[in-house]
């Protein structure tokens, strides 16, 4: 990766993403989750700071959204990079009643990019009647 970061490539990653949040699937989350990530909820009165295994077991205890059905629903706001091995992404998703917005910071690391920092915080969706 001389010169210029490939936004393909941090797409690819956000959209692993995205895919093992919607499958529980903690292997896949895996390959884009550096081993030192941390996962941050800043919401009021449910604040987390965990590490990537303590995330990982919370991920395998959960019932996966598209076992129950849930339409998989998310959206890359933005993309930002500060140079050829740091990227900032600005990401919303709808899951388990909530609607998350979460900001997303990845490095580039042995050959590849990575999340390094997962920092979110969420809304509950009303309830339909």
């Amino acid at each position: 990766m001389a010169g210029r970061p490939d936004f393909a490539d941090v797409v690819g990653v956000l959209e692993a993403y995205f895919e093992g949040l919607h499958c529980a699937d903690s292997k896949k989350l895996a390959q884009v989750f550096h081993r030192d990530a941390r996962y941050v909820n800043t919401t009021e009165g449910d604040y987390m700071n965990h590490s990537i295994p303590e995330y990982f077991d919370i991920i395998d205890r959960r019932t996966p959204p598209a076992s129950s059905g849930e339409t998989r629903l998310d959206r890359i706001i933005s993309v930002e990079f500060g140079g050829e091995r740091m990227a900032f992404a600005k990401l919303k998703l709808t899951m388990l009643g909530r609607d998350y917005l979460d900001f997303l910071t990845l490095i580039f690391d042995d050959g590849q990019w990575w999340i390094i920092s997962k920092v979110f915080s969420y809304i509950p969706k009303p309830q339909e009647a």
